[in-house]
C-alpha cells in the first residue's frame, strides 16, 4: 500500500491506496474501548475519496456521540 496524499484530509487519519486501487483510511490513534464497542472502526475502506471521507466522518460521529451522551448523563 502507498500513502495517498489527500488535500484537506481528515486530521488524525492516514489515507492509503492498495495495490488493487482500493482506498483505505486508518486512524492514527485508536478509539477508546467504548467507541469501539459502539461500532467505531479504526480502519475503513471505500471506492473513492468522497466515500472514504464520508466513512471517516461516520466513524468520528459514532465516537463523538458517546462523548456527547456521557456529558449529558453527567449533567443530569
Amino acid at each position: 500500500m502507498n500513502t495517498l496524499p489527500m488535500p484537506g484530509s481528515h486530521d488524525g487519519w492516514r489515507i492509503l491506496r492498495s495495490d488493487a486501487g482500493r482506498l483505505w483510511a486508518t486512524r492514527e490513534r485508536p478509539f477508546d474501548r467504548a467507541a469501539e464497542m459502539a461500532g467505531a472502526c479504526r480502519t475503513v475502506d471505500a471506492d473513492d475519496l468522497g466515500q472514504l471521507k464520508a466513512e471517516i466522518m461516520r466513524q468520528e460521529r459514532i465516537a463523538s456521540a458517546l462523548v456527547s451522551g456521557s456529558n449529558n448523563a453527567a449533567e443530569a
